[in-house]
């Protein structure tokens, strides 16, 4: 009741001294001054704010524009974004039309005394009024009838985010103005300039993400109760991936290529190698779990950056494996010529004492191996096995013998410090080749 007392001496204010208030109605003591806002008084007498302009009829057309004044936040991990806005919205009431073509800004108390739109934030999660020093909204009135209304809301709003190509990712976010309650048979939402209705986004500076472009739409929600307007900002950010190369991958690749330094260590140097080894592979770990900890709730996502941390960590790992493979190879062939240096002295020893036909029968016995695999023995001498005289099976297992003895051979390392020498021109040569078809899976597609 209070109010209502406000609003009509808040009108006096306006009308000129000829003219006098009452309670309930703004009589005119002079009808020849048309300038001095007759029509007021549809405020305080015949005007009912519960009811719509052109209730029964037409569709109210509401007219929208908007100032992004800033984005504080995106947040991958709740997967929204907060901005501050400015709303502005316009229609026409005819029962507010007055003579003249002045406008006017009413306190924005008096927007409780008006019918207004019912427009909310589609996917909001928070959202609030700025009320300081005073609640931020702006009511000015037009001699058509022409109201325009403006409010500062920050809100959080959901943005569904696909971070497969994190962190070279580009994310579509929209900010979505619906009717609540008046379906398109009572209001019609339109932008007032299209895409110059919206202003501000362009100059934006955010931290880890550009503005790539934007553009607005005009749609419909279908709802149960029916089809409601709907206008659509649509903007598209892509993230500056400059900061994580320098934090993940710059630090990533120089592991791997640390891991690389103990291909010119000799196999000699076991503390050396295995030393290189672990600490580059605990230092990779390390920074793989750096790199997830901001994104703790997206691990659902197989991101961009962990497929190249994996790469990395593999490589890494591949060159200790490439050390402990080395590394024993060299021991079992030490191994080997160990058992054959005594009996080497000897032969020589007694060379002068033996025949020639014992020295080789001694030699024949001595290097004679023979290989168990699978029940199967593999003669360390591929047997000739089209001899007629051999029955079905033996030929079988003869021929076996064969193919198992040069598949071990395949896999037999003759020299093992060619080991590390292949592996200085593999391991970088593979990883150049990697990288080139990463980055352009990622980047280009």
């Amino acid at each position: 009741m209070f109010c209502r007392y406000f609003c009509f001496f808040s009108l006096c204010l306006f009308l000129p001294t000829q003219r006098r208030c009452s309670l309930g109605h703004v009589s005119d003591l002079h009808s020849s001054d048309a300038t001095s806002l007759p029509g007021f008084e549809n405020l305080t007498m015949g005007y009912n704010k519960y009811l719509r302009p052109y209730f029964g009829g037409e569709p109210v057309q509401i007219a929208m524009s908007l100032d992004i004044a800033s984005i504080s936040s995106i947040s991958e991990s709740d997967m929204d974004y907060t901005a501050t806005i400015y709303l502005r919205q316009r229609w026409t009431d005819p029962r507010l039309v007055f003579h003249g073509n002045k406008s006017f800004t009413l306190d924005a108390r008096l927007v409780e005394l008006l019918w207004v739109p019912d427009t909310y934030i589609v996917e909001s999660k928070r959202s609030f009024l700025h009320d300081v020093t005073v609640g931020n909204r702006l009511i000015r009135l037009f001699s058509n009838g022409t109201i325009l209304y403006a409010l500062r809301i920050t809100t959080t709003v959901a943005c569904n985010m696909d971070l497969s190509k994190y962190p070279m990712d580009t994310q579509t976010c929209r900010l979505q103005l619906e009717s609540w309650g008046y379906d398109e048979n009572d209001v019609m939402f339109t932008w007032l300039r299209g895409n110059d209705s919206v202003h501000g986004i362009e100059k934006l500076r955010l931290s880890q993400y550009t503005v790539e472009r934007y553009y607005t739409l005009v749609s419909k929600s279908q709802q149960e109760t029916g089809s409601y307007p709907r206008l659509i900002l649509q903007f598209e950010l892509r993230r500056n991936v400059l900061y994580f190369i320098l934090e993940t991958y710059v630090p990533s690749t120089l592991l791997v290529m640390l891991s690389w330094v103990s291909f010119w260590i000799t196999l000699d140097s076991v503390p050396a190698r295995t030393c290189i080894g672990v600490t580059t592979v605990l230092s990779m770990t390390t920074l793989m779990i750096g790199s997830r900890s901001s994104l703790s709730k997206t691990n659902c996502f197989i991101k961009a950056i962990d497929v190249y941390l994996g790469i990395c960590f593999s490589f890494i790992f591949g060159a200790l494996v490439e050390y402990a493979v080395a590394h024993y190879s060299s021991s079992q062939k030490c191994a080997a010529k160990a058992p054959q240096e005594g009996p080497a002295n000897e032969l020589t020893k007694e060379m002068e004492e033996v025949n020639i036909a014992n020295i080789l029968n001694s030699s024949i016995a001595s290097y004679k191996r023979k290989i168990s695999f699978t029940s199967i023995e593999i003669s360390s001498d591929n047997v000739n096995c089209s001899d007629l005289t051999m029955k079905t099976h033996e030929k079988i297992k003869c021929v076996l013998r064969n193919k198992m003895h040069r598949i071990i051979g395949y896999f037999t390392i003759q020299n093992p410090s060619n080991v590390d020498h292949y592996s200085k021109l593999l391991f970088p040569l593979f990883f150049m080749l990697v990288n080139v078809f990463y980055w352009a899976y990622y980047l280009y597609f």
